[in-house]
């Protein structure tokens, strides 16, 4: 298992967050912590999602949000094993 830093960026039409949090349900058991950013004026919302999961589930969350339209997604997989 490892410690994982999840960016989500939500753009232009909100509706696509509805998928997002499915998603984001299905693998709570692995995540820490969460934090969401709105910015209303330019249609843009952040998510941080801090997990801790094996580099597979990692990979398996990040595929399910970044096929989602208006979804962008970065991770960043730390050396850190738990």
């Amino acid at each position: 298992m490892r410690i994982a830093v999840i960016g989500i960026v939500i753009e232009k039409d909100r509706s696509a967050s509805v998928a997002v949090n499915e998603i984001l349900s299905q693998y709570g058991d692995y995540i820490i912590g969460r934090m969401g950013i709105p910015n209303h004026e330019s249609d843009v919302y952040v998510i941080s999602v801090i997990v801790k999961a094996s580099n597979e589930i990692i990979s398996a969350m990040t595929g399910k949000l970044g096929r989602i339209q208006n979804v962008n997604v970065k991770s960043a997989v730390t050396n850190v094993e738990i």
